[in-house]
This record gives structure tokens, C-alpha cells and sequence, in this order.
């Protein structure tokens, strides 16, 4: 498949803010989003592609236009139906500390192999979970939607240039089972209302053994660290944690180790 991780990437990170990473800890979970819910208007949006190069004998059934938005749809609702799990290749980025939790929260390093274990195991789906590196580019021409050999990782990987110090990883998933939500429903909806399925975050459960590294941001707060690593440790006794700090010699973090 295009853009798989190699081998070697054995671990990805996630950044979180305190509080959600000691109940990703607790619950030993992780979060999978809608692939239309993501901040970045641009991210898995159908308009990426080209659709307007209908095939000359494809036409003469359906027509030029009903064929196009044909296959607008099909991109749509390829999109509506796909969850994503976002993850990172780096621990120490110094935007995506910023971005996430301004140095406050927490970094947590994953075990790809165990996570993507699990997760064949126990998280079901139109889709078994696959793991996929983000391209990213500056759109010049649209893949063409009829006449080019696109793949739907296409739509789920690619990323404006912009984002390209994420390093991002994403396990994606189609269509998951209702068993791992529940979670984070928005407040605006009252119970009398039907909940739009996009809205709502899958929680599959993850073993002990994908938790394989926990990284304390320069700026967090000792009760948020005390509970933080105590959680990690009842979790995965065999886990490392560091401390980020600030390296005195150049504009980077480093990690002090802290917990063997």
C-alpha cells in the first residue's frame, strides 16, 4: 500500500494535553476522529481530486455530469465513513508541543506493532486498521479522478506542505463498530436530537505492552505529572518516562530520563 511505515518506525508519538493524555492512560485507549471533523478544512476533502475527465464511452450511458458528481459522492462518502487515528514519527518537535498542549501536557510513545495487533484483534470495522505515512505537497494538478491510478490513501494522506513538520502517521480505519464509542459526543446535542455519526470518537481498547514511552512536557504542572506518571506506572511498569527540557545550546528539547 502507498506510504506504509517501514519496520523500523517502531514507535509513534502522541501529543496530548494533560488531562486527556491521563484518561488515554487510564483507559488505556486511543482516539480515532472522523476524517471530515479534522481542523484543517483541507484535509481528506473530496475537491482534491479531478473529475472532470469522464471517459468518452462512459458518457454515453449517464452523461458527463451525472458521472461527475458521481464521483464527487463516491470521495464524500468515502470520507464520511473513514475514522483516523493521528500520530507522529518525532517526540521532540518543538511546534507540536506548542500546538498541543503549549508544553503543558504530554507526549505518549506507542508501540506500532502492538498497536496495530490489538487493534486487528479487537476493532471492527468495515476496514482492519492500517498504518500510513502523510505525503505531503502543494497542489499544482488534482489527481484525475477516472484516468489516473489514485488509491483511496490518496485522499486520507495528503496534506498541504505547510504541515510537513507533523511527520504524521495515521491508522486508519472504515466504518467502525459502535463497541468503542461513547465518548465526547458535543454538549449542543440534547437528548432529543439525532446525533450526526461523524460527531462521534471510537475508543478501541489498547494492551499494556503498546504503551512504550511517556514524555513530560518543559511546562507541566507537578500535580498533572504526579498523577500522570503514577497512572503510567500501574499501566506498564516496564514503561520509560522522560522529562522534555530545554537544550541550553541550540533552539531544540531534549528528554531527560526519569522512570526506567
Amino acid at each position: 500500500m502507498p506510504g506504509k511505515i517501514r519496520m523500523e518506525e517502531e514507535i509513534l508519538y502522541k501529543y496530548i494535553d494533560a488531562e486527556g493524555g491521563l484518561a488515554m492512560l487510564q483507559n488505556h485507549n486511543l482516539q480515532f476522529t472522523n476524517a471530515s471533523k479534522f481542523n484543517d478544512p483541507f484535509d481528506c476533502h473530496p475537491a482534491l481530486f479531478n473529475y472532470e475527465n469522464v471517459p468518452e464511452d462512459e458518457r454515453k450511458w449517464y452523461g458527463k455530469d451525472f458521472l461527475m458528481l458521481k464521483g464527487r459522492n463516491e470521495m464524500e462518502n468515502l470520507r464520511n465513513n473513514t475514522w483516523i487515528c493521528c500520530l507522529s514519527k518525532v517526540h521532540d518537535s518543538l511546534l507540536m508541543w506548542a500546538y498541543y498542549n503549549n508544553n503543558k501536557g504530554i507526549c505518549i510513545g506507542l508501540n506500532r506493532k502492538a498497536v496495530l495487533e490489538i487493534l486487528d484483534k479487537t476493532f471492527f470495522g468495515f476496514m482492519y486498521p492500517v498504518a500510513q505515512e502523510v505525503k505531503y505537497t502543494n497542489i499544482i494538478s488534482k489527481p484525475d479522478y477516472f484516468n489516473d491510478k489514485i488509491s483511496w490513501f490518496d485522499l486520507w494522506t495528503t496534506k498541504a506542505e505547510v504541515w510537513k513538520h507533523e511527520k504524521e502517521v495515521r491508522i486508519i480505519t472504515q466504518k467502525p463498530a459502535w463497541l468503542n464509542a461513547g465518548r465526547n459526543i458535543p454538549k449542543e446535542f440534547e437528548e432529543d436530537e439525532l446525533v450526526d455519526g461523524r460527531e462521534v470518537r471510537h475508543y478501541p481498547i489498547l494492551s499494556s505492552d503498546c504503551f512504550e514511552s511517556l514524555y513530560l512536557g518543559v511546562n507541566i504542572h507537578h500535580r498533572h505529572k504526579n498523577d500522570i506518571i503514577k497512572t503510567a506506572k500501574e499501566l506498564n511498569p516496564n514503561i520509560k518516562i522522560y522529562q522534555m527540557t530545554t537544550d541550553p545550546e541550540a533552539y531544540k528539547l531534549k528528554e531527560e530520563l526519569i522512570e526506567k
